[in-house]
């Protein structure tokens, strides 16, 4: 069996030790799992959203919150509205909101333009201008018991590289001095691209990685510069769980421990992506972690998309450290906790049960449940839906060394879905590649082909069946060929 293993676009296609072509599915271990598709969770706020966060109180209740240019939104799970909250914001460009909790708080920064805001939650009703007189900042953390800002506006103009903190356990106090709030800047690296929090900062910057660390009065804060090799190049691919902080830096894919950085895409994907994507919409990029899949995603604007809008997911497991893609169009991607619905609420989402967009069973439904979305006209979705049409291809093999070959029939392992399959063909590396037309299964459980060539290739197409049983596709493990040498011409 040809076991599908890992997408490796950057590498020569002849007997390439994984696959050429993985798109829309997940890495495993041993091959593929489904990608679920698009599934609205909310209906639509009046402008593009430009950011998302998902909280749980004390009790372990989700609330959803989300911002456009002018207005942050409540979710509301039994209108499936996005209830407006506070408005009259002006984010300029593609400024973006950015939020953290800090304890019973929620609070975001809207950039330089716009003042923190807050919200508690079970208290209040609106968000309000966050006390203190706090600065305008591009970025939030919370780090230990104090709230961070970074990339930030004190009111006589942008300083790109200074970060600044509140004081302890009290995000309603800014007064340097005052219990532990302080300030610094990080000169020579540039401008603060992303900020992470914790037990330290980690501070990442144009042409740097700094890590916060605290050490108590008068310092507070021992900010090391730990990588200096490389930075952060694009704000909106910072992704973070535990200790470990994935971003792209100008060559490539890295995630970083909290002591250096590590290259994840190298020798694998990185040609691939700065080959497909749209550096201008750089600033369109949006990253997320679903650490139920242990998978980091990337979304971004390909060269394909004609007014900038991300078009393409990146997917990393960080388990198995293997990469895959998919085409899919979302305004922005985001962690996600399901608020819950009762099955009044459900009647906001469709006419009858039948016609719900995903599975009645889905975790989509159920209150608390992590998952990953993002935004698309408007609305909140999240990947609940049916599994997306993959496909799969293998790179080029010989039947045996230098000589033509047949390729008689080919077993596909999989589950779940249906299946066709293409053999593909070539006799010099220089041609293009010809390709069978799709075949499906036999009842005896293999495809027929006659495909003549030097150089073979197998391309499994995978997709949902029309009906049941085993209508959804689940897993895609390999394939076997069964064919025989000609000779040489």
């Amino acid at each position: 069996m040809i076991t599908f293993g890992e997408w490796l676009p950057d590498q020569p296609d002849l007997n390439l030790k994984g696959v050429k072509v993985a798109t829309n599915v997940i890495p495993a271990i041993s091959g593929y799992r489904s990608l679920p598709s698009f599934s609205a969770v909310s209906n639509a706020a009046d402008n593009d959203l430009r950011g998302i966060f998902a909280a749980k109180d004390n009790q372990g209740n989700a609330s959803l919150f989300a911002g456009d240019s002018a207005k942050l939104y409540k979710f509301n799970s039994s209108t499936s509205n996005l209830d407006s909250i506070n408005s009259g914001f002006s984010l300029a460009g593609n400024e973006r909101w950015r939020f953290v909790q800090f304890g019973t708080s929620i609070i975001v920064a809207g950039g330089i333009g716009e003042n923190l805001q807050e919200f508690t939650i079970g208290t209040d009703s609106a968000f309000g201008n966050l006390a203190g007189s706090p600065p305008k900042a591009e970025f939030l953390a919370v780090v230990r018991d104090q709230v961070w800002t970074a990339n930030i506006d004190e009111g006589s103009g942008r300083v790109p590289f200074r970060t600044r903190w509140s004081a302890i356990n009290n995000a309603e106090s800014w007064t340097v001095g005052t219990d532990q709030a302080d300030f610094q800047d990080i000169p020579d690296a540039g401008a603060i691209t992303g900020l992470v929090g914790g037990e330290y900062a980690t501070i990442l910057l144009e042409k740097a990685i700094a890590r916060a660390s605290y050490v108590g009065t008068p310092l507070i804060y021992q900010i090391d510069r730990v990588e200096t090799s490389r930075g952060c190049a694009f704000s909106g691919s910072v992704a973070s769980i535990g200790n470990l902080v994935f971003y792209l830096s100008d060559d490539g894919f890295y995630a970083f421990d909290g002591r250096s950085s590590s290259p994840i895409g190298a020798e694998k994907i990185n040609k691939f992506f700065f080959d497909d994507f749209a550096i201008a919409f750089s600033d369109n990029m949006s990253a997320a972690i679903d650490p139920t899949n242990q998978i980091v995603v990337w979304s971004y604007a390909s060269n394909e998309s004609n007014d900038g809008t991300p078009n393409r997911l990146l997917i990393y497991n960080y388990a198995t450290q293997k990469w895959s893609y998919a085409h899919v169009e979302a305004d922005l991607i985001s962690p996600l906790f399901t608020a819950g619905y009762t099955l009044d609420g459900l009647d906001s989402l469709a006419s009858n049960l039948d016609a719900l967009p995903s599975n009645l069973d889905s975790i989509i439904y159920k209150g608390g449940s992590f998952l990953f979305g993002g935004s698309k006209d408007k609305k909140i979705f999240s990947f609940t839906g049916v599994p997306l049409d993959a496909t799969i291809e293998t790179g080029e093999f010989f039947l045996q060394e230098g000589k033509h070959g047949i390729i008689n029939r080919s077993v596909p392992y999989f589950k779940g879905g249906e299946v066709t399959m293409q053999i593909g063909t070539r006799d010099r590396q220089d041609d293009d590649v010809t390709f069978s037309d799709a075949n499906s299964l036999t009842d005896d459980g293999f495809v027929q082909h006659r495909s003549q060539g030097r150089y073979h290739r197998v391309r499994m197409n995978i997709s949902n069946k029309a009906s049941a049983p085993n209508k959804d596709w689940e897993f895609a493990q390999g394939v076997d060929v069964e064919g025989q040498v000609l000779g040489r011409r």
